[in-house]
């Protein structure tokens, strides 16, 4: 992957291509998976433009949202303000390099969680599962394909997309006291940046945190 010295200053560069990179919709396995579950704390790690974090709120959850880039929270603020949620939710600018969170959650949601630059996810999850008060709910959604309308697909490039059982694994969630509840790959509609329609496909893994074993 290309390397950079400063993070936070790529990640502001991306955001500041256009006045939004993302929809302002949720992602639709977030909606899907953590819907129907009581709300509590969460985590949003890599908010972004803060889609999620907000739906997360308006569904009364308390929300630790967290992202490196200055310019994609000054966003997720504003739309969090416009949709009337501004008081349940926490922005916090780090580098979840070496983040070291200081709260448990019930939820802790990971959409996405790859990068063009280097990025130790699977350390940065492992201490997000660590953070997870028994009963709490890992979500990570990542892609499990380029899309079609990527500069590498099509291209002899190597990258390898982990599977579902993979990322359990390197994550470290086989023994208890976690319990997996989906780790599977999903088909998704999705629309490209020039309105061309196609199927994606995404690796879904959610753990559940059962009671600690003494």
């Amino acid at each position: 992957m290309p390397q950079t010295t400063d993070a936070a200053e790529f990640w502001n560069a991306r955001y500041q291509e256009n006045e939004r990179i993302w929809s302002g919709n949720p992602n639709p396995v977030l909606v899907t998976e953590v819907g129907a579950l009581a709300p509590g704390h969460a985590a949003d790690l890599g908010c972004g433009e803060g889609a999620d974090a907000v739906w997360l709120a308006r569904r009364g959850w308390t929300v630790t949202a967290v992202d490196i880039s200055s310019t994609a929270l000054a966003r997720a603020a504003d739309h969090a303000a416009d949709a009337g949620v501004a008081d349940r939710i926490t922005w916090v600018q780090h580098d979840l390099g070496r983040w070291t969170p200081d709260e448990t959650y019930d939820l802790v949601s990971a959409q996405f969680f790859q990068s063009p630059i280097d990025l130790p996810s699977e350390r940065i999850l492992a201490t997000a599962a660590g953070a997870l008060r028994p009963g709490g709910t890992l979500l990570v959604v990542s892609h499990a394909a380029f899309p079609p309308w990527a500069r590498h697909h099509d291209h002899d490039v190597d990258v390898h997309f982990p599977t579902p059982d993979e990322l359990v694994d390197a994550i470290g969630l086989r023994a208890q006291p976690w319990v997996v509840d989906v780790a599977e790959v999903r088909p998704r509609a999705a629309t490209g940046p020039d309105g061309q329609n196609a199927t994606l496909v995404d690796t879904v893994v959610r753990v559940r945190r059962g009671d600690d074993v003494t």
